[in-house]
C-alpha cells in the first residue's frame, strides 16, 4: 500500500482536529452547569452569570473565553433547540415608486402593478419584469424621465438609457436589502437573543432570521420589532464635560436612594474605612487578591452605584492629573450592565433630576474587540421632542475614500435638507460639538463638526474600516426610501418539541448504528468488524467536521446522519465482494486484498460522485433544515470514502503483518448469491409492465385526487397542537371552520392527542395585525373544545415564498437529472448509458410521486409533498444512481475483457447484474435497516420523510436491476455499435 505514512498522518491530523472541535462542548457545558447551580432556577440570574463569563478564560489549555467557546461548539438548528425562524421580504415595488417620487404616470403605475402580479408567483426578478412591462406599455418611453429627479441627480443623468436606469434600479434594490439587513440586525442585537443568525438569501429580496430560544410568548414582540418602519434622525449631542455634573448628581442620588434602612446593614455600610483589627479588616487580610477586589467592588457599588457599572471617559494629562476626555461619548458600559443603567435612569427619583433636554442613547454595537457599549447624551431642543433633522433630508450617501486614502462616507442632502443642515452644522461647529446619526434610537456615529457645511454635501471621516463606511452609508440612505419589509415566512418551534427531536434523533442514530454494526459483523465476519471500525471512525470524523466548519445540525441533518450510517458501508461492501472474487479465483489473501481494493476503486468513485452531485444541488437550492441535511450528506460521503478506503486498508495491513486470519464471511453467508444466474434481461418486460401499472395508477390518482401539499409548497399557516386528552380531528376542524369561515386541514400528528392544523386563512394579507387576528381566531376555536392545549410548532409561508420554494424544488430535480446524465455520458463515454440512467431516475421519481398520491389519507402519518419530500427524492436519485453505476461499471469492465468478447449485450448485462447482486442486496439491506430505524424511532416530524426514503431506496434498487441496465440492452441492439473504454 503506497502512501501509508501520509494516510496515517492525515488520520491522526483529522482526529486531533475533531477532538479539538468537539472539546468546546465540554467546556461550555461545564460553565453552563455552574451557571445553573449558581442561579438555582432563576433564569435572569443564570443569564447574568453567563454574560459575566463572556470574556473570562474558561479553557485553561488555550485561555479561550466562554464567548469564544460558545461560538465553536456544536451548532444546533432551531428545530432541535427551539426558537423562531422569520423570513422578511423587502417590498421592491415600494422602492421603485419611492425612487420615482410616487409618479402619477399611468404607464409607470401599471408596469409596477403588472410586475407585482407576475413576481407574486415567484422565480422572477422584480426590476427586470418592471422594466420589461414599462417598455411594453410605452415603447418610446424613457425611464430616465421618471427616475432622474433631484434626489437621484448625483448617480443618474437625465439622458440615461433604459438599460442604465435598470442598472441603477438593480443597484438601489441591492442597497435597499443591505439597508434593511443592517436595520433588522441592530434590532435583533438589541432584542437580547443569544447567538441570533441572519443571512441574506442570495438572488432574492429576502432576509432569513433565526432567533434561538424565542417561543410563542415572545413572537408578537418579534413581529412588531421586525416590521416597524425605520426612522433616521440627526441630533445635537452634549459633550462629556457638560454631562459629567449630571452623572455625578445621578450617582449621589442613587447612593442615597439605594442605601439600606436596616440598622445592621447600615452599620456595616458605614464602616467603609474598616479600622485595623475590625471584623472587615481581618476578613480582608484573609482573602486573596481576587476576593479583595470583589469586596472593593461591593463597597463601590454601595457608595457609587452608577460609577460602579459606568466608566466616565477620561485620560491621564501630562501633569499626572486625570481629566475628562472631550467628545460625545459620556460613558462606557459593559453589555451585561446596560440593562442596569437603563433601570437606574428610569427610577422616578433619577428621572426627575435628569434635565428634560437630555435623552440618553446607546451606540449600536460594542467597541472593537470588547463587549462594552458607548453611551451618548442627546440634546433635545424642540418642545415636541422631535429631532433637529429627519432622515428625509438625505438624498443619497455612498462609501468612499478620502484624499488621504482612508475610508469615509459622502452624504448628499436634498434642497430643503441642505438649508437645515447648514444651520445645524454651524451651531455644532460654534460649540466644537458633534452631531449624532441615530436610527431606531441607536447611535450609529457621532462625528465632530469642523465647520458649517453650506452645500449639502458632507464627508464623514474617522477611524473607519471599509465595511463600516458601507454600513453607515446604508444607514444614511435608510431614511430616504421607506421600503417596507413584510414577514412572508415564520416558523416557531417550542423547546419541548426541540428536545423531543433531539431525543428521537439520538435514539434513531444509536439504534441505526447498532443494527448496521451487528449486520456487518454477522455477514462479513472478521472483515465486518474492520468495516465497523471504519464506520465508527467515519461518524467521529463527520461530527467533528460538521462542528469545525460551523455547520448547523438540524433534524433532517440527523436523518442524513442515519442515512450516512447505512450508505457508509457501501464502499466496504464493494471492496469485500471484489476481494471474495479474487479469493475464489485462488489468489493468496494479501494479493486478493490488494487486487480487491484496486478493482473496486472505479465503482466506488463513480457511484459516490453521482450521490455527491445530488447532495451539492440540494445544498445550494435547499433552505433551512434541508440545507442541514444536504451538508451532512455531502460531508458524510467524503468522510466515508476516506475511512472505507484508507482506514480499513491500514487495519488489514496491520492484521496481515501479525499473520492474523482474515475471514470475509461466515458459513451461512459464504455462498449467498454465489454463482447466481438470474436472467434479468429476458424478464424485463414483465417489470416494465409492473412499473407502468404503478405509474399509471399514480397519474390517475394525481389528476383525480392530487397531492397533499405541505405549507411550504402551497402557502398558509400550520400549527402542531397538543391537547391534554385525545381529540377528534373532525371536532377540531368544525370548531375552526366556525372561526375562519373556511375549512382548515386537520390531521392527527403522531399520537391521538396531537394534531397538525393547516389553513390559508388571510395568508395573502400583509397588514400589521393580520397574524394576531389569525391567532386570535385559532385560540377562540381551540378554547371552544374545552380541552387544554399547547401549540408546539407554528409555521407561516406566504404565497410568493411558497411559489419560489416549489419552483426551486422542480429546478433541483431537473438539474440533478441533467447533471447525472452529463456525468455518466462523460465518464462512460456512452450516450445509451446516460439515457438509461435518466429513464431510471424518472421512473424512481414517478413511482414515489404515485405512491404518495395513492396512499395519501390511507396511512396514519403525513404524506405531504414539501421540501423534505424533495430532499428525499434527490437523495433517492443519488442512491439509485449509486446502485446503477456499480452495475454500469461492471458492464464496462466485462466489455473490455477478452474472455467476454464473444458475448452479446444481454449476456454481459446479465453477468454484470449477477456478479454485483450480493453488493446490491447487502448495501440495500444496510440502508433499509437504517431507514426503518429512522421511520420507527425518528419521531413524527420525520416519519413521512423516512417513509419516502425507504420506498425510494426499495424502488431505487429495483430500478437499477430491472429498469436502468435492461434499458441499456434496449438502446444497444448490436455490441459492435459501441466503443467502451
Amino acid at each position: 500500500m503506497q502512501g501509508k505514512g501520509f494516510i496515517k498522518f492525515m488520520a491522526i491530523l483529522l482526529c486531533i482536529v475533531c477532538v479539538y472541535s468537539l472539546s468546546f462542548n465540554f467546556v461550555t457545558s461545564k460553565v453552563e452547569k455552574d451557571a445553573k447551580a449558581y442561579a438555582k432556577g432563576d433564569v435572569n440570574k443564570e443569564k447574568a452569570y453567563l454574560d459575566s463569563m463572556a470574556t473570562v478564560p474558561v479553557y485553561p489549555l488555550f485561555g479561550f473565553n466562554y464567548q469564544f467557546c460558545k461560538e465553536k461548539e456544536i451548532n444546533l438548528g432551531l428545530d432541535l433547540k427551539g426558537g423562531m425562524n422569520v423570513t422578511m421580504e423587502i417590498s421592491l415595488a415600494n422602492l421603485v415608486k419611492s425612487l420615482a417620487n410616487d409618479s402619477d404616470d399611468a404607464n409607470f403605475n401599471q408596469a409596477v402593478k403588472n410586475a407585482q402580479t407576475q413576481t407574486s408567483v415567484g422565480g422572477r426578478d422584480f426590476i427586470s419584469v418592471f422594466v420589461s412591462e414599462y417598455e411594453k406599455l410605452n415603447p418610446n418611453g424613457k425611464l430616465a424621465d421618471l427616475f432622474s429627479n433631484q434626489d437621484n441627480a448625483a448617480v443618474l443623468k437625465p439622458n440615461a438609457t433604459n438599460s442604465e436606469v435598470k442598472s441603477f434600479l438593480t443597484t438601489e434594490a441591492s442597497s435597499a436589502i443591505d439597508r434593511s439587513f443592517i436595520i433588522i440586525r441592530s434590532r435583533i442585537d438589541g432584542f437580547g437573543v443569544v447567538s441570533p443568525n441572519m443571512q441574506k438569501q442570495e438572488g432574492t429580496n429576502r432576509i432569513l432570521i433565526e432567533l434561538p430560544g424565542v417561543d410563542e410568548s415572545a413572537k408578537q414582540r418579534v413581529r412588531k420589532l421586525l416590521s416597524g418602519s425605520a426612522e433616521l434622525q440627526f441630533w445635537h449631542v452634549y459633550n462629556n464635560e457638560e454631562v459629567y455634573p449630571v452623572m455625578e448628581n445621578i450617582n449621589k442620588t442613587l447612593a442615597a436612594s439605594l442605601k439600606s434602612v436596616k440598622d445592621t446593614t447600615a452599620a456595616v455600610a458605614g464602616d467603609t474605612t474598616a479600622k485595623s483589627g475590625s471584623k472587615l479588616a481581618n476578613l480582608a487580610k484573609k482573602t486573596d487578591a481576587k476576593d479583595s477586589t470583589s469586596l472593593q467592588n461591593q463597597e463601590l457599588s454601595k457608595s457609587n452605584p452608577l460609577f460602579a457599572v459606568l466608566n466616565i471617559p477620561s485620560y491621564q494629562a501630562e501633569n499626572g492629573q486625570t481629566s475628562l476626555r472631550p467628545g460625545a461619548v459620556v460613558g462606557w458600559v459593559a453589555q451585561k450592565d446596560t440593562a442596569k443603567v437603563n433601570a437606574f435612569f428610569a427610577r422616578p427619583e433619577i428621572a426627575s433630576i435628569i434635565p428634560q433636554t437630555y435623552k440618553f442613547m446607546w451606540g449600536v454595537k460594542p467597541m472593537d474587540g470588547t463587549k462594552v457599549f458607548e453611551l451618548y447624551a442627546i440634546k433635545v431642543t424642540s418642545l415636541d421632542g422631535k429631532p433637529d433633522l429627519g432622515g428625509d433630508a438625505v438624498s443619497n450617501a455612498r462609501d468612499d475614500f478620502g484624499q488621504d486614502g482612508k475610508p469615509e462616507v459622502t452624504m448628499y442632502m436634498t434642497g430643503e435638507g441642505a438649508a437645515k443642515w447648514k444651520k445645524m452644522t454651524g451651531e455644532a461647529a460654534a460649540k466644537k460639538g458633534a452631531i449624532a446619526i441615530v436610527l431606531d434610537d441607536q447611535v450609529y456615529s457621532a462625528p465632530n463638526v469642523n465647520g458649517e457645511i453650506p452645500g449639502g454635501v458632507s464627508s464623514i471621516s474617522g477611524s473607519f474600516k471599509p465595511e463600516e463606511t458601507k454600513d453607515l452609508a446604508n444607514v444614511l440612505k435608510a431614511g430616504k426610501l421607506p421600503v417596507p419589509a413584510h414577514i412572508v415566512g415564520e416558523y416557531v418551534v417550542g423547546p419541548t418539541l426541540g428536545q423531543e427531536s433531539i431525543n428521537s434523533g439520538l435514539i434513531s442514530s444509536i439504534v441505526g448504528l447498532i443494527v448496521v454494526l451487528i449486520f456487518m459483523a454477522i455477514y462479513y465476519s472478521k472483515a465486518g468488524w474492520v468495516a465497523n471500525i471504519a464506520l465508527v471512525t467515519n461518524l467521529f470524523f463527520l461530527i467533528g467536521a460538521m462542528t469545525s466548519l460551523g455547520a448547523v445540525w438540524t433534524l433532517p441533518g440527523i436523518a442524513g446522519l442515519v442515512l450516512t450510517i447505512g450508505m457508509a458501508v457501501d464502499a466496504n461492501v464493494l471492496i469485500y465482494e471484489r476481494i471474495k472474487e479474487e479469493l475464489a479465483a485462488g489468489k493468496a489473501i494479501r494479493q486478493a486484498i490488494a487486487d480487491g481494493y484496486s478493482n473496486a476503486y472505479s465503482a466506488i468513485i463513480d457511484s459516490n460522485i453521482v450521490t455527491l452531485i445530488t447532495g451539492i444541488i440540494l445544498f445550494y437550492l435547499g433552505t433551512g433544515p434541508i440545507k442541514g441535511f444536504a451538508t451532512t450528506l455531502v460531508l458524510g460521503i467524503i468522510t466515508s470514502l476516506f475511512t472505507s478506503i484508507f482506514i480499513t486498508r491500514l487495519v488489514f495491513e496491520s492484521l496481515l503483518k501479525k499473520d492474523g486470519k482474515i475471514s470475509f464471511s461466515i458459513p451461512f453467508t459464504a455462498n449467498i448469491f454465489k454463482d447466481s444466474n438470474f436472467n434479468f434481461v429476458s424478464g424485463r418486460r414483465k417489470f416494465y409492465i409492473f412499473s407502468s401499472i404503478i405509474i399509471l395508477a399514480g397519474i390517475i390518482s394525481i389528476f383525480t385526487k392530487g397531492f397533499s401539499l405541505g405549507v411550504d409548497f402551497k402557502g398558509g399557516r400550520a400549527y402542531v397542537v397538543q391537547f391534554e386528552k385525545d381529540i377528534n380531528t373532525i371536532e377540531v376542524r368544525d370548531a375552526l371552520d366556525d372561526q375562519f369561515g373556511q375549512v382548515p386541514e386537520v390531521k392527527t400528528f403522531g399520537i391521538g392527542n396531537q394534531v397538525r392544523i393547516t389553513t390559508s386563512y388571510l395568508i395573502d394579507q400583509n397588514g400589521e395585525n393580520i397574524d394576531d387576528q389569525v391567532e386570535a381566531k385559532l385560540a377562540a376555536g381551540l378554547k371552544s373544545l374545552n380541552n387544554p392545549y399547547q401549540i408546539k410548532d407554528a409555521q407561516k409561508i406566504g404565497p410568493t415564498m411558497a411559489s419560489d420554494i416549489k419552483t426551486s424544488a422542480i429546478y433541483a430535480v431537473l438539474l440533478a437529472i441533467v447533471a447525472v446524465f452529463i456525468y455518466i455520458v462523460i465518464r462512460f463515454r456512452n450516450v445509451q448509458f446516460g439515457l438509461a440512467a435518466v429513464i431510471a431516475l424518472l421512473h424512481d421519481v414517478l413511482v414515489l410521486l404515485s405512491i404518495f398520491s395513492i396512499f395519501n389519507g390511507w396511512l396514519p402519518f403525513s404524506l405531504d409533498i414539501d421540501q423534505q419530500f424533495i430532499a428525499a427524492i434527490l437523495t433517492v436519485m443519488g442512491y439509485s444512481m449509486n446502485d446503477t453505476v456499480v452495475v454500469f461499471d461492471r458492464v464496462r469492465e466485462y466489455l473490455g475483457q477478452s474472455r467476454h468478447k464473444n458475448e452479446d449485450m444481454p449476456t454481459i448485462v446479465n453477468n454484470a447484474l449477477n456478479s454485483t447482486l450480493n453488493r446490491t442486496v447487502v448495501t440495500g439491506l444496510c440502508v433499509m435497516l437504517a431507514l426503518l430505524v429512522l421511520f420507527f424511532f425518528g419521531g413524527d416530524i420525520l416519519r413521512g420523510f423516512s417513509f419516502a426514503m425507504l420506498i425510494g431506496v426499495i424502488f431505487g434498487t429495483y430500478s437499477s436491476l430491472f429498469v436502468a441496465t435492461p434499458f441499456v440492452v434496449e438502446f444497444t441492439r448490436k455490441r459492435d455499435d459501441q466503443v467502451y473504454k
